[in-house]
C-alpha cells in the first residue's frame, strides 16, 4: 500500500508541477511556436495528458474518451496510435483553447487518480504510470526550454520570471583520473529507468582524466576572441556548413555590445557572468571548443564511470558517444517501443541533468539524446584528456 500511495503522490505532484511552470505565462504565450523544434506550452499540457489517456485509460473498461479529436492534436510521434498533426502546425491551433486543455487535464487526472486508489495495480500498469510520470517530467524540462526560446528570440526579450536563477558558481578546476579497466555501465538498480539504459554490461576504458567542472563563460569567450568560430580546422565539415549557413558566431541567446557579452535568460536580458558554465551549446560547438583546447569530450561510458568523482546537474553534458542500443537491448512492446528505440540514429548522447530538470528525474545512467546542431536545451561542456 505504501508503494501505491507513493505512486499516487508522485503522479499528483508531477501533474501540478507542469501547471506551476506555466503560472508566469500570459494567455497569449500558451500558443507560441516560433520554430518547428519548439512546441507551444498549451500543446505540452495536452500531450502529457493524452499520454495517460492513450496508454493507460483507453485500455480500461468503461472509460469514455474526453474528445475524439484530441488524439490527432496531441499525439507526438507514435505512428502506431493513429494520425496526428504535423509538428510544425502545433502553434497554428487556436482551438482547443487553453481552458479546454486545462479541463482535459482535470478529466484525465480524476480518472487516473480514481483508478489508482480503487484498483489493485499490475506490474504492467505500474510501469505505464511510472513511464507517464517521467515522460511528463521530460516535458516539464521542455516547457522551460521552449518557453525560453519563444520569449528569448522576441525583439523585446520579455521576462519569464525575474527570480529565476540560471548562473551557477563552480569550484576551481581539477583534473580527475580514472584508471584503465573493465567497468559495469547501465541501469541495474531497483527503481525507474528507460529501456535505453539497459541492459547493464561491461566496457573497457583506457586511462583518462576528466574535468571536475564545466567549461565557464569566461573560457568560452577566450575561444570566441581567439577566432574559434572562424577557424575551419576546429570543426567537422557538417558543423562548418551549419555555421556558415546560419551565420553563427556565438552561443544561442548571446550578443556582444560595446565589448561586453550579454545573453537572454529566463530572468531577462543581462550581462554574462564569467564563471558560470557556458550553456546553450551544440555538440558541434562543444567538439570545436575541445579541439581548440587540444582536448576532447568524454564518452558516455567515461562520464558514467567518473561521475561519482564530480558534481553535475548544472547543464546537460555533451559526450562523444553516438546514441545507439546497448548490447542485448530490447525495446518495449507495442507503441511504447517507439519511445526511445526508433531515435537511435544520427544523435549524440548527453549525460547528467540541468537546472530545469524536474525533481526525481535524474540518475547516473540516464541517456539524453539530441541531434548535434540543437542547442536550445541547457547544454554545456565537460572536457576529458
Amino acid at each position: 500500500m505504501a508503494m501505491k500511495n507513493e505512486l499516487i503522490q508522485l503522479f499528483q505532484e508531477t501533474r501540478i508541477n507542469s501547471l506551476q511552470i506555466c503560472k508566469h505565462l500570459a494567455i497569449e504565450d500558451y500558443g507560441l511556436q516560433p520554430v518547428e523544434f519548439v512546441s507551444p506550452p498549451k500543446w505540452h499540457l495536452g500531450h502529457t495528458t493524452w499520454f495517460f489517456e492513450a496508454f493507460f485509460l483507453s485500455r480500461k473498461e468503461g472509460y469514455t474518451e474526453y474528445h475524439p479529436d484530441f488524439s490527432f492534436v496531441f499525439n507526438s510521434y507514435y505512428e502506431s496510435l493513429g494520425q496526428k498533426i504535423l509538428r510544425s502546425e502545433r502553434g497554428n491551433l487556436s482551438r482547443p483553447t487553453v481552458q479546454n486543455v486545462l479541463e482535459y487535464r482535470k478529466y484525465v487526472d480524476e480518472h487516473v487518480a480514481n483508478y489508482l486508489q480503487e484498483k489493485e495495480l499490475t506490474d504492467k500498469e505500474i510501469k505505464i504510470i511510472e513511464t507517464g510520470i517521467h515522460h511528463e517530467k521530460q516535458h516539464q524540462e521542455l516547457l522551460y526550454t521552449d518557453i525560453k526560446y519563444s520569449l528569448g528570440t522576441q525583439a523585446l526579450k520579455p521576462i519569464y520570471d525575474e527570480k529565476f536563477k540560471e548562473t551557477i558558481q563552480q569550484e576551481p578546476l581539477q583534473w580527475l583520473s580514472v584508471e584503465k579497466g573493465l567497468y559495469s555501465v547501465g541501469h541495474a538498480d531497483e527503481g525507474f529507468c528507460y529501456d535505453n539504459e539497459t541492459p547493464q554490461h561491461q566496457v573497457y576504458l583506457n586511462d583518462f582524466f576528466i574535468s571536475s567542472r564545466l567549461v565557464s563563460n569566461a573560457e568560452y569567450i577566450e575561444f570566441i576572441e581567439d577566432g574559434g568560430y572562424q577557424n575551419v580546422l576546429l570543426w567537422h565539415a557538417e558543423a562548418w556548413d551549419w555555421l556558415q549557413n546560419n551565420n553563427i558566431s556565438f552561443p544561442l541567446y548571446w550578443q556582444k555590445e560595446e565589448g561586453e557579452y550579454y545573453s537572454y535568460q529566463l530572468s531577462g536580458y543581462q550581462q554574462i557572468e564569467a564563471h558560470s558554465p557556458v550553456t546553450h551549446i551544440s555538440y558541434y560547438e562543444a567538439f570545436a571548443f575541445a579541439q581548440w583546447k587540444k582536448m576532447r569530450l568524454p564518452t558516455e561510458f567515461e562520464w558514467e564511470v567518473a561521475c561519482k568523482k564530480f558534481n553535475y546537474g548544472a547543464r546537460w553534458e555533451w559526450t562523444e558517444s553516438a546514441y545507439q542500443p546497448y548490447p542485448g537491448y530490447q525495446k518495449a512492446e507495442g507503441a511504447l517501443g517507439e519511445y526511445n528505440g526508433k531515435f537511435m540514429v544520427n544523435q549524440k548522447v548527453l549525460r547528467g541533468h540541468s537546472i530545469v530538470t524536474s525533481p526525481q528525474h535524474s540518475r547516473p545512467t540516464y541517456r539524453n539524446f539530441f541531434h548535434p546542431h540543437l542547442r536550445w536545451q541547457f547544454t554545456g561542456i565537460r572536457l576529458a584528456k
